[in-house]
C-alpha cells in the first residue's frame, strides 16, 4: 500500500510511538467509545483495539478501507467510509460521548480541530499527531509568537498538553516537517459567559492583523472614544488570554446592542 499525496498520507512506522499515541488517551470520564480518524494501515488501530473501549474508525481512502476490513475483521460494522470533515457524527454516535484520536493528515489538521469544536459537547478528550508547528500553536499560551486564533478557540473549551515530538524518519514516506502529539481534555465549564458566535468573530478579527493594537482592529465592530482612551485596547491580540477575549466579546456585544 503506497501513501497517496491527495490524502496527505504519511504512514507511521515506529511501533513504540504508535503505542504511546494510542495510550495517550486517559479516558478518565465515563465514556466507552473511541473514534480514530484516518487509520490508514492500522498502526494506531491495533493498539486501540487492545483497549477496553469500543473503537470506530473513519477513513476516506477506499483502498485503506479495504485494507482495514481485511486485516482487522473485528472492526466489521464499525468502519465509516467517508471524509471525516463531511461526516454527520450524530448519525453514528447520537448523543453519546466519544474520544477522538488520529495521526491526522497535515493538510486538514486545523479543520479537524474546528470539527472537534462543533462536537465539543460529545468529545471530552482528543489525542492527535499534527505538524509540529500546528501542535505547538494549539497549546501555546498568550505572549508567545505561536499564539493565535486556533489557540484561543480551542483553549476556550479544552486544556491542552504537548506530549512529545516525532521526527521525520518515523514515517513512510517521510514528511517535510516535524510532528508533535498533543492531548486536549475538555474543561468542566463549557459556558463561556459570552455570545459564542461573536466570540469567534472577535478572535478572528483581532488576529487578522496581529501586529495592530485592539484599538484599530475592533473598529470593525464599534468605534467609541474608549478604544483610544482605555489602555486595554493598546494591547496586541497575542497578549490577551482566553478570559480577556471573553471580556472583549462582552464589551463589543454590549456596544453593538446599544
Amino acid at each position: 500500500m503506497k501513501a497517496k499525496k491527495s490524502y496527505g498520507q504519511h504512514f507511521l512506522n515506529n511501533e513504540l510511538i504508535a503505542e504511546s499515541i494510542a495510550y495517550g488517551l486517559k479516558l478518565e470520564n465515563a465514556y466507552t467509545k473511541i473514534l480514530e480518524v484516518g487509520p490508514g494501515q492500522g498502526m494506531l488501530t491495533k493498539y486501540l483495539l487492545e483497549r477496553e473501549e469500543e473503537l470506530i474508525v473513519v477513513e476516506a481512502d477506499w483502498d485503506m478501507v479495504d485494507y482495514i476490513k481485511r486485516n482487522f475483521p473485528t472492526l466489521k460494522g464499525q468502519i465509516i467510509s467517508e471524509d471525516f470533515l463531511k461526516v454527520q457524527l450524530e448519525l453514528f454516535f447520537k448523543d453519546e460521548s466519544f474520544a477522538l484520536i488520529g495521526n491526522y493528515p497535515y493538510n486538514i489538521s486545523t479543520q479537524i480541530l474546528f470539527k472537534m469544536l462543533e462536537y465539543k459537547s460529545q468529545i471530552p478528550e482528543m489525542v492527535g499527531m499534527f505538524q509540529k508547528e500546528v501542535a505547538e500553536r494549539v497549546v501555546s499560551k498568550e505572549g508567545n509568537k505561536t499564539y493565535g486564533v486556533i489557540s484561543v478557540l480551542v483553549q476556550a473549551y479544552y486544556k491542552g498538553e504537548y506530549l512529545f515530538s516525532v521526527s521525520k524518519d518515523n514515517f513512510t514516506p517521510p514528511p517535510k516537517v516535524e510532528s508533535g502529539v498533543i492531548r486536549l481534555v475538555r474543561k468542566e465549564n463549557q459556558n463561556l459567559g459570552c455570545d459564542e458566535k461573536l466570540f469567534k468573530r472577535v478572535v478572528k478579527q483581532a488576529f487578522s492583523q496581529r501586529r495592530k493594537m485592539l484599538r484599530n482592529t475592533m473598529k470593525l465592530f464599534v468605534n467609541t472614544p474608549e478604544l483610544q482612551e482605555d489602555p486595554f485596547f493598546q494591547k496586541r491580540p497575542e497578549k490577551l488570554s482566553v478570559e480577556d477575549f471573553i471580556y472583549l466579546t462582552n464589551w463589543v456585544g454590549e456596544r453593538m446592542g446599544a
